[in-house]
């Protein structure tokens, strides 16, 4: 589970196998790294990819970004390989892609004694998203809508219309048990308008932040999930209404004329924090 409020707006595929990917992003704007073992590497390139990104890891120098690497499925050749060279090595997660029910985490948990998160990329994954949530290592999800699409036969619409049962299903299930959410990629890296409308979407549904695969991406993701200079400053004057109201025991607090109630504190508590921990100097 997730114990800090730290955020994940970005989340960056980097290829593991490419030097000069790896240290860019030691410099990049990002939240989280996901350092790539699979789809971003060819299977002529795997093993080495192993040796590029261990080395870097151990250079450091990639700050407070997150640091999680997608690995192989375990089902592969390469992907116990992956988890046993990254024994010891400075990440923060593995991603394993392909997951289809928490028998795949016990499975990867048994090599590992890091953080897991799960990819959520097929239709059992889907249907199993509660189990694979409640599982005790998770502490992450991400949408693996490319697959996904793949998997179901829908059409890519701007609404992404045929693929909301599946967001919002692995939603459900992330919050149900307090696991982080981060939505899939949007492929069109040069549309921008069209980068910002997903994020958007994904935003307002509940993910925690979007999942991007080139840099080009980072500023509108950083900033559309980021809380609005609106959102923070109501934010403070429904907690000061609300804490009025608590220490003279009279009324109810209103904030623009709607009732602002304990809940509602909460969540600005939350937009509070997510705000000053992105006012940190090396994520802002």
């Amino acid at each position: 589970m997730e114990t800090t409020l730290r955020p994940y707006r970005s989340l960056l595929y980097i290829p593991g196998s490419k030097d000069r990917a790896l240290e860019k992003a030691r410099s990049l704007p990002v939240d989280a790294i996901l350092f790539d073992l699979e789809d971003a590497v060819m299977p002529e390139a795997k093993v080495g990819a192993r040796d590029t990104l261990t080395a870097a890891l151990a250079e450091g120098g990639f700050g407070p970004r997150a640091k999680i690497v997608r690995v192989n499925g375990l089902d592969t050749e390469w992907g116990r390989g992956d988890v046993a060279a990254l024994e010891g090595a400075d990440i923060d997660a593995i991603l394993l892609p392909k997951v289809i029910s928490a028998a795949d985490i016990d499975a990867l948990a048994a090599l590992c004694d890091v953080p897991i998160w799960a990819m959520m990329e097929t239709p059992l994954a889907i249907f199993n998203a509660l189990e694979i949530a409640a599982h005790p290592r998770v502490q992450g999800f991400v949408a693996g809508t490319n697959d996904l699409a793949k998997e179901l036969n829908c059409r890519t619409r701007p609404d992404r219309l045929p693929m909301q049962m599946a967001l919002q299903t692995i939603l459900m299930a992330a919050r149900a048990h307090d696991v982080i959410a981060a939505d899939g990629v949007y492929n069109q890296f040069k549309d921008e308008a069209g980068l910002e409308a997903e994020c958007e979407q994904g935003r307002d549904l509940g993910f925690d932040g979007k999942t991007l695969i080139h840099p080009a991406q980072l500023e509108v993701a950083n900033r559309v999930f980021a809380p609005s200079e609106a959102e923070v400053e109501l934010a403070r004057r429904q907690i000061a209404a609300y804490e009025e109201v608590l220490e003279t025991g009279q009324g109810v607090a209103v904030v623009d004329g709607k009732i602002v109630e304990n809940l509602h504190v909460e969540t600005a508590r939350k937009t509070l924090a997510k705000a000053e921990a992105i006012a940190q100097p090396a994520l802002a």
